[in-house]
């Protein structure tokens, strides 16, 4: 009788269970406070750095602009575990309905999409900032900067919206997701027949798509590194590459760092449950949280801006408190 229900394909309304972490009831006000604390550092670092760059016009720049969508897209990836996870903790609630799950990782997907082709879209950049400083402002126009940060949301877009298409009409036979967020991979575990075209599909998007931009950066970084070399005795030129490059180089190591971690925690059998859905969830939580950080510390135009902010308004409380 067991076996007949797994096979028997749900109908809608389906409402599935986050299997989650297994959190004793003394330690869940401990994680609420640091999930809480994690999203207010995502949302507002993240948000900070976009209402910056926006404001201040002589922000327009080609990274800048390059920057503030990766902040839009490490939003985008944190905001849709982390709300999950934090009602979980506060609430031990559990279920979650078809039309939110597929949303979630719907969300998850694309953040781990488009932080791809974005950093891939930044390194191209920095490679005509220090290899192509005389035509650098005639070969990135406004045009062809739109362009650019366009087509690397629409290719991620595109890839996510063809894996979510193939799931349309998959029976499903069951109702608990082993996992703490919502993701395709997790869902079509619950598929009643086997799924080889939704599989071959996503095998074969994600090594093309993070190939893809490795070889683009790659490239980049290699032009750059030549170029440096080329002109060993400039140092003008090596502190620039530095400066420019630098908070790039960092980001791209924290998200190839947090992939490599996923794919060795998965190998290792001895690992608790807990451990493992946390280092699964490690590429999502801390580099959303990390990345306006490093730019705002690394990225002198958006340092001074920002102090700029901060002088203007201790200023302007000061002439209000005096009046």
């Amino acid at each position: 009788m067991e076996n007949l229900t797994k096979l028997t394909p749900l109908k809608q309304p389906i409402v599935f269970e986050l299997e989650s972490f297994e959190v004793p009831p003394d330690q869940a006000p401990v994680l609420l406070f640091l999930a809480l604390f994690n999203y207010m550092v995502v949302l507002l670092a993240n948000g900070l750095v976009m209402s910056i760059i926006v404001a201040d016009r002589a922000l327009h720049r080609p990274m800048n602009v390059l920057i503030c969508n990766l902040a839009a897209c490490d939003l985008l990836g944190g905001t849709a575990v982390l709300i999950r996870l934090i009602m979980y903790l506060a609430t031990g609630q559990k279920r979650i309905a078809y039309g939110e799950a597929i949303a979630q990782a719907f969300a998850v997907h694309t953040y781990g999409a488009a932080v791809q082709t974005i950093l891939a879209t930044m390194a191209y950049d920095r490679y005509l900032a220090v290899c192509e400083p005389l035509r650098y402002h005639a070969l990135m126009t406004p045009a062809r900067l739109l362009f650019s940060w366009v087509l690397a949301w629409v290719v991620a877009l595109l890839c996510i919206s063809v894996l979510f298409a193939l799931n349309v009409g998959t029976p499903l036979c069951g109702t608990v997701i082993k996992h703490v967020y919502c993701s395709n991979r997790s869902i079509l575990y619950l598929a009643c027949e086997p799924t080889p075209i939704n599989n071959i599909y996503g095998l074969i998007m994600s090594w093309s798509l993070s190939t893809g931009c490795f070889l683009v950066i790659a490239f980049s970084y290699i032009k750059i590194l030549h170029a440096c070399i080329k002109n060993s005795n400039d140092g003008t030129m090596r502190r620039k590459a530095f400066q420019t490059c630098a908070s790039h180089l960092v980001i791209y190591l924290i998200y190839q760092i947090g992939s490599t971690i996923i794919i060795l925690s998965q190998r290792f059998t001895s690992a608790s449950p807990n451990l493992k859905k946390f280092f699964s969830i490690l590429i999502i939580i801390i580099p959303p949280a990390v990345n306006p950080v490093i730019y705002g510390l690394v990225t002198k135009e958006l340092r001074t801006s920002l102090l700029k902010l901060v002088k203007t308004k201790v200023q302007s409380r000061t002439l209000f408190s005096t009046s």
